[in-house]
């Protein structure tokens, strides 16, 4: 069949997309979204149909992870918006950029509350208190100015979800603007960090006898220079899960992802100068209050507002962490070349991080333990708000690269593992992607196993069954609280899967274990590999 071709507010706004290397949106066609989608064949975007809203937001977000652009979301107007607001709110929290659009009620109709379908009170007002910013544009000129202002945040300013939304008139209104306003802009040239600023912060480091590197998602980017420094310096490297890689976590300064624990994070507290870089220092990604570093204290941050956030800094750089790391390395020149060895006490941090980790979980440390020596070094390992993931496999499992294994640490929401596998494996069809998550969290979306197998990706879940709600059930034991609401019903796991035309297995051992996981590899598709916590073995 035919179709027309017309240039629509909507084709004009995906044809910037477009312009900026988008080439795959997440979401799920409706009554009012039409126009966005009329475009995707002819500009070359693959639309990647989930089966929940949510669920396409956390693809994007995977997808976004491993490409460095943008997730975009495409929902209708009331109910397909609000159901991708949890994913938005998970990009808010951990400083992803995604770009949420939608259609809105026609102009003029704005609060008419007379039953028209979808019909939401305030959907600009329930998206905006989410995002970093909502517009509602009222002409194609104002759409296609707010992708260009979307990617300018996402290039200078504190990455996080933005929402457009285009009134449903205006959306299939035909327009004639030209191909010169949709082409990508440049982004503001990087800010130069302060020259005095670099200079005290590379007095202080030479200086240190016990310096520390505390490295948070704003260093992802800085793979490289991040390293020179902590070799330059001899100092250990503490990531938070969100800069789980940034160093090869088998290099011998580093100690890990292992913020979240005691003899980790004390390290970094003890240090005569700590070093944070893109960080804010939560809560969620220090399990305490406050660091409360004891000694010299340096940050850089893109954003200024960030420099003193959860902690006084001494000196403070605004700059992309890149450029902030390598000007630091050319201020200390030959410095540090006589500096002692300072990494003798790494080996020592990690054994205590990994006494804690059996302390905190034995049974989920050692499943852990398990799980990593089954899988492929070179895997992308996506975790929900799953035990397995928070109490075991985030702290075990060694990495090279970053975004190598997409959380949401601080929004902590259950059902975000398989799709972020989904929108990974669509982003790296290189690389092997397994879905580690706890059974309570893969019910929020186990109607994407389906998503895997009409995509013909290669994608293993192996799904840690514990019964239900294991911590909350032992929350409530501790509150004095009967256990109610947290023993919950099983699916036969691999019947669920085989049922929807993936392949199911069920394992015991380790060694049955690795079996599976060596067999997924060898048959691509959808595999979910059962791993029953009340039988496993090692």
């Amino acid at each position: 069949m035919e179709t027309r071709a017309a240039r629509t507010t909507g084709w004009v706004l995906i044809e910037t997309l477009r312009n900026y290397g988008v080439d795959t949106v997440f979401g799920i066609p409706g009554t009012h979204n039409l126009e966005f989608y009329r475009p995707l064949t002819a500009l070359g975007v693959h639309p990647v149909t989930t089966r929940h809203e949510q669920g396409a937001g956390y693809a994007a977000d995977g997808w976004s992870l491993q490409t460095g652009k943008p997730g975009v979301v495409i929902t209708t107007s009331g109910p397909g918006l609000l159901n991708a607001l949890s994913a938005a709110g998970t990009a808010y929290c951990e400083s992803r950029p995604m770009i949420v659009l939608s259609p809105g009620p026609a102009r003029g109709r704005e609060f008419a509350d007379v039953g028209t379908l979808h019909e939401t009170k305030d959907q600009l007002g329930a998206a905006s208190a989410i995002v970093e910013w909502g517009r509602r544009v009222q002409s194609a000129e104002e759409a296609v100015q707010a992708v260009h202002d979307a990617f300018a945040l996402f290039a200078t300013g504190r990455p996080r979800p933005v929402y457009i939304e285009v009134p449903l008139d205006l959306l299939e209104e035909e327009t004639e603007l030209p191909a010169e306003s949709l082409a990508a802009r440049a982004p503001a040239a990087a800010t130069a960090p302060e020259a005095a600023a670099v200079a005290e912060a590379a007095r202080l480091l030479a200086g240190a006898t016990d310096p520390v590197i505390l490295a948070g998602g704003g260093s992802r980017g800085a793979t490289d220079e991040l390293r020179a420094l902590a070799e330059a310096l001899g100092a250990p490297v503490v990531t938070t899960l969100n800069a789980k890689g940034v160093l090869d976590e088998r290099h011998p300064l580093s100690l890990g992802s292992n913020l979240r624990l005691a003899a980790a994070r004390n390290r970094a507290r003890d240090a005569d100068v700590l070093l944070v870089v893109g960080s804010k220092l939560g809560e969620a990604e220090l399990w305490v209050e406050a660091l409360e570093a004891r000694g010299h204290v340096i940050r850089i941050d893109r954003v200024a507002s960030q420099l003193h956030k959860n902690q006084a800094a001494e000196v403070g750089i605004v700059a992309d962490a890149p450029v902030a790391l390598a000007a630091i390395v050319a201020a200390l020149g030959d410095a540090s070349a006589d500096a002692p060895s300072r990494d003798a006490r790494v080996p020592e941090t990690l054994e205590a991080v990994a006494a804690e980790c059996a302390e905190l979980s034995a049974i989920n440390t050692a499943l852990a333990d398990v799980i990593a020596a089954a899988l492929p070094d070179d895997a992308i390992v996506t975790t929900d708000s799953s035990q397995v993931a928070y109490w075991g496999l985030l702290n075990r499992l060694q990495v090279a690269t970053p975004n190598s294994t997409p959380y949401m640490a601080t929004y902590a929401t259950l059902g975000y593992g398989l799709p972020a596998a989904i929108g990974s494996r669509v982003a790296r069809p290189d690389r092997p992607v397994f879905a580690v998550v706890g059974d309570g969290a893969l019910m929020f979306s186990l109607q994407e196993f389906i998503t895997v197998v009409e995509q013909r990706l290669d994608v293993t879940v192996i799904v840690v069954d514990n019964g239900g709600y294991a911590e909350i059930k032992q929350n409530e034991v501790d509150a004095d609280i009967a256990p109610i609401g947290v023993d919950l019903v099983q699916p036969d796991w691999a019947a669920v899967a085989d049922a929807f035309g993936g392949a199911g297995h069920r394992v015991g051992t380790s060694a049955e274990l690795a079996e599976a996981v060596t067999a997924a590899g060898a048959a691509g598709g959808l595999h979910d590999i059962h791993l029953p916590q009340s039988t496993f073995t090692n």
